[in-house]
């Protein structure tokens, strides 16, 4: 699976203002890595995030696997809100 496809698939299923959700795949220095930036409502920060950062940490580790299967690349994952 494309993993800005998982990464968004995830993000949707955790949000209400899903018009508003983009998932972007920006260049990075290193080719061992993938830069994804996640694009949410403000109000849907607290869902996404989670306590701690649990459910932040939770997306980032199952896209993290998917791409071990497909490239063995590190991920990263940037939260913005609009």
């Amino acid at each position: 699976m494309d993993l800005i496809k998982l990464t968004e698939e995830i993000i949707l299923s955790l949000v209400e203002d899903k018009e508003i959700v983009k998932v972007k795949e920006f260049p990075s220095e290193n080719e061992k890595e993938i830069l994804l930036e996640v694009v949410i409502s403000e109000n849907d920060m607290p869902k996404v995030i989670g306590k701690n950062g649990k459910v932040i940490n939770s997306i980032r580790t199952i896209v993290q696997a998917s791409s071990y299967l497909k490239d063995n690349k590190q991920i990263k994952i940037n939260i913005d809100s609009i």
